[in-house]
């Protein structure tokens, strides 16, 4: 049967995982790893694992390139066992609190068995974990503290519809779209830079690092960057799912992103990652205004702020590191349906959690932009040079 990343990519984001209970994850991360040869991996104190291109061929000229994703999706926590059927849960990640009242959960005990549930009210706990009392369907004496619970959304499914950016296309309706998907990108990603390399291609040395408890808080990417697990030098090159606008919208290509809500990311490595994208699309991300649309690259992709939330590429700016983001935009942000109309008051049903969704072809836009930059990612994105041409081509305007 031929290679097909949707396989990764349904199997991951419909893994249950938590900020702290990422275990599930991590095993699958592990079997995968199992049958590939020709990559390494290295786990911090921590919890988080880099997986790296194995010492062998020489890389080409530069510091580590570095993917990284979280493993981690907002959900549930068993935080106390109040009877056989009554559990406190503690939330971990941000969703409105509108979109628990009578909301639908499912339970998963460490052997696996599934137990649907119902929330029924808040639970004692406060800021920065909020809990929820949740009742379970059946009795059940195998729950246990620390056990996952997420939302019960209906199978996942790829689909192909009109897409808000344009065109038909296919999108993965899921459960956890933020960050899995693009955890399964960047695996993807390294991949089938360990087959080029074997197959003789230049590569950098290319690796990825997958972090825990990104949703409260980034706590597993700065106990890697408190503690220099990746070398200071590395060119990291964060990924994310971010919330999708009209400006921004799904199937309109991968995201460069040059910042989010709280932070402008390394101005020139994202130039560089911006550079790859050119050189993949054959042109810019929008035409410019001497151009028609008819003229715009055929590859799709976009360079944007998306200052709708804060990504890790912001935590490794701070501490030093050069680092910029590439992201998916996402359909129903952390399981939030309707969002927009639920923040402006405007919902005429009540709040309802959803799956989330992002287009195929976004996701195969990023798996090959990140390709691009580990086959060769160029030390800027030319600007300099390019003020230095215009300066020398047309400086005697002015005299």
């Amino acid at each position: 049967m031929p290679h097909d990343p949707r396989h990764l990519l349904l199997d991951l984001t419909t893994t249950p995982t938590a900020a702290g209970r990422e275990h599930r994850v991590i095993a699958k991360v592990g079997r995968w790893l199992e049958d590939r040869p020709g990559l390494t991996r290295r786990d911090d104190p921590h919890g988080n694992i880099e997986i790296a291109l194995a010492p062998g061929t020489p890389f080409r000229d530069g510091p580590p390139v570095y993917f990284t994703a979280h493993m981690d999706h907002p959900a549930f926590v068993v935080h106390r066992v109040i009877g056989p059927a009554t559990l406190e849960l503690a939330f971990r990640g941000g969703v409105m609190d509108d979109y628990f009242n009578d909301a639908r959960v499912v339970l998963h005990t460490a052997d696996d068995t599934r137990i649907s549930g119902v929330i029924t009210g808040r639970g004692d706990l406060s800021d920065p974990d909020k809990s929820w009392l949740c009742e379970l369907d059946e009795q059940s004496d195998t729950v246990a503290v620390g056990d996952i619970a997420t939302w019960d959304l209906p199978e996942a499914e790829i689909v192909e519809e009109d897409l808000p950016a344009g065109g038909r296309g296919e999108i993965i309706y899921t459960n956890a779209c933020d960050d899995l998907a693009a955890l399964a990108a960047a695996l993807e990603a390294l991949d089938r830079l360990r087959e080029q390399r074997a197959g003789g291609e230049p590569v950098h040395d290319c690796r990825v690092l997958l972090t825990r408890a990104e949703e409260i808080g980034f706590i597993g990417a700065i106990g890697a960057a408190r503690d220099g697990f990746m070398p200071r030098d590395a060119r990291v090159i964060a990924l994310e799912n971010s919330r999708a606008f009209d400006d921004s919208p799904i199937g309109g290509g991968p995201i460069v992103r040059v910042g989010d809500r709280v932070s402008i990311f390394s101005p020139a490595l994202t130039g560089a990652v911006a550079k790859v994208a050119e050189r993949i699309a054959g042109g810019p991300a929008h035409v410019t205004a001497s151009q028609k649309l008819a003229e715009a690259p055929k590859w799709r992709w976009q360079r944007k702020l998306m200052a709708g939330g804060a990504c890790e590429a912001s935590v490794y700016c701070h501490f030093g590191y050069e680092a910029t983001c590439v992201c998916l935009p996402l359909g129903n942000y952390h399981n939030m349906a309707d969002l927009a109309a639920v923040q402006a008051g405007t919902n005429t049903t009540p709040p309802r959690v959803g799956r989330e969704h992002v287009a195929i072809r976004d996701f195969e836009g990023m798996v090959e932009l990140l390709v691009g930059c580990g086959q060769d990612l160029p030390g800027t994105g030319g600007l300099g040079e390019r003020l230095e041409r215009l300066w020398n081509d047309r400086a005697d305007v002015l005299g």
